[in-house]
């Protein structure tokens, strides 16, 4: 249909597999699911619901009669009493027993939960299919020198690999928040209007253990290690804040990474994966430009805005219960969700793919390195006599000319020239040339790489290899 709104989200970036968990289709089953945990432990409480009765629910937990839901709605103006009035005309025999004791957000808040849960496994598979790859890259790069830029301006060398760690160190942070975020997800349970379980005491005739037994009992059929211990009617809000949090500290991470991808490429040092038959620009047909990288900017920037949806929504809830989050949480959870599913498909095919030109690294690198080279040269030239302060004005002095040609005459770096020319240096041009090996100038940046990779990052990846993502499908 072309005559209505599409999300972006939905068309161009998130995969199949996480729309999945956000459909219609998935939420409504899983409402049913959860009338069914509910009937059964209520009938294994003791309270007088049938095998038959249940028989019955489970038989229809998928066939989902969606007509006859969105008439009620259009009559009752309620979601879930529509669908369980639907489900119930399925279930002639066990309609009276259907949400029994609950209210909306039984269904509504535990189905949330769940679907975030899915969603979070979901994006730490990604997550490690992006770890996977550029620890692969910082592996095969070690060793090869670069410019370092602080302020982007050109510093001390380090390796193309030793970057690169710099990355995947963040992608690493971003794990173990998810991780943590992920551990701590507990279901809301079966708590009632206002947190009380009131109704359920009723059900139980004011028998406290039963009351206890009903929520652990439902959030072991669910999946769950348990439910949040209190709440109002809903489970708090500061939980979707916690893990918008998690999706905004990756696209942070992955906004880092494609930044730095657009200014290398700029730099023709490295590049993202560029098509055959890919058309950079329509009017300028020689262009290559970092459109993967740029989308992930782009995608990113909406999801750490987005983050604050759930804090201001958390921070707005008034007591045991408000309904202005509702209309908030149906679009900012989900779409953050998406945003960071397709984030890290762009950031897995960009890692995947990267294009290293090692000779544009190296011109660059040996266009300032004899700069960089000042310090080795001026203490081989106080080993040969000089005076270290004296030497220290003149490398000054000659630094400055150098930089002169090569802003204001657009020469090349006359740096080592003027220094072989200078009688305060008694260094001849050849051994002058022995100090621009740029590998003496990286520090322990491919020691630093190598450790990392096997004391952090390949532990990790081998304790984790079946939930690794081989490919990222990326569309337009």
């Amino acid at each position: 249909m072309y005559d209505r709104y599409v999300s972006p989200l939905s068309e161009r970036y998130a995969s199949r597999e996480m729309q999945e968990i956000f459909s219609r289709e998935r939420k409504f089953r899983t409402w049913r699911k959860l009338w069914i945990a509910l009937a059964e432990t209520e009938r294994e409480l003791g309270l007088p619901i049938t095998d038959e009765q249940i028989a019955e629910l489970k038989a229809h937990a998928e066939d989902i009669n969606y007509e006859a839901a969105e008439a009620r709605e259009r009559e009752v103006r309620h979601d879930v009493m529509s669908h369980v009035y639907a489900y119930g005309l399925q279930c002639p025999k066990a309609k009276g027993i259907i949400h029994l004791g609950a209210t909306s957000c039984y269904v509504g808040d535990n189905t949330d939960l769940i679907l975030m849960r899915d969603a979070l496994d979901l994006i730490r598979r990604k997550l490690l299919s992006v770890i996977a790859k550029l620890a692969k890259f910082a592996e095969e790069y070690r060793e090869l020198p670069t410019l370092a830029f602080t302020h982007f301006q050109p510093a001390q060398p380090t390796t193309v690999g030793k970057r690169a760690t710099l990355w995947l160190q963040e992608f690493m942070m971003d794990l173990e928040d998810l991780d943590y975020v992920r551990g701590t997800l507990r279901l809301l349970g079966s708590k009632g209007t206002t947190g009380t379980q009131a109704s359920f005491l009723e059900l139980f005739e004011g028998n406290e253990e039963l009351c206890d037994r009903l929520d652990p009992m439902i959030a072991e059929k669910m999946g769950f290690p348990g439910c949040y211990p209190v709440s109002g009617q809903t489970y708090s809000r500061k939980v979707d804040a916690r893990v918008l949090n998690v999706l905004a500290g990756i696209a942070a991470s992955a906004a880092k990474f494609s930044n730095d991808i657009r200014l290398l490429q700029h730099l023709k040092e490295v590049e993202e994966p560029f098509e055959k038959k890919q058309i950079g620009s329509s009017a300028m047909a020689y262009k290559r430009n970092p459109m993967r990288s740029e989308r992930i900017a782009s995608l990113a920037r909406y999801l750490m805005a987005d983050a604050l949806n759930p804090a201001l929504t958390s921070s707005a809830q008034w007591f045991e219960r408000t309904l202005d989050d509702s209309a908030n949480k149906r679009l900012s959870v989900p779409e953050g969700f998406l945003a960071a599913d397709g984030i890290l498909d762009l950031v897995a095919n960009v890692a995947g793919g990267l294009v290293v030109y090692p000779k544009v690294i190296r011109r660059h690198l040996m266009a300032e390195l004899p700069f960089m080279a000042t310090e080795n040269i001026m203490m081989d030239a106080v080993q040969a006599g000089g005076d270290r302060q004296e030497l220290h004005e003149k490398i000054r002095q000659l630094s400055m000319e150098a930089g002169r040609v090569i802003k204001e005459e657009g020469g090349e770096n006359p740096l080592l020239d003027l220094i072989a020319a200078d009688p305060a240096f008694p260094l001849s041009r050849g051994e002058l040339e022995q100090a621009m090996d740029p590998a003496k100038y990286v520090g322990r940046a491919p020691y630093q790489t190598e450790k990392y990779l096997r004391e952090t990052v390949e532990p990790l990846l081998a304790a984790n290899q079946d939930a690794i993502v081989d490919s990222a499908e990326i569309r337009v």
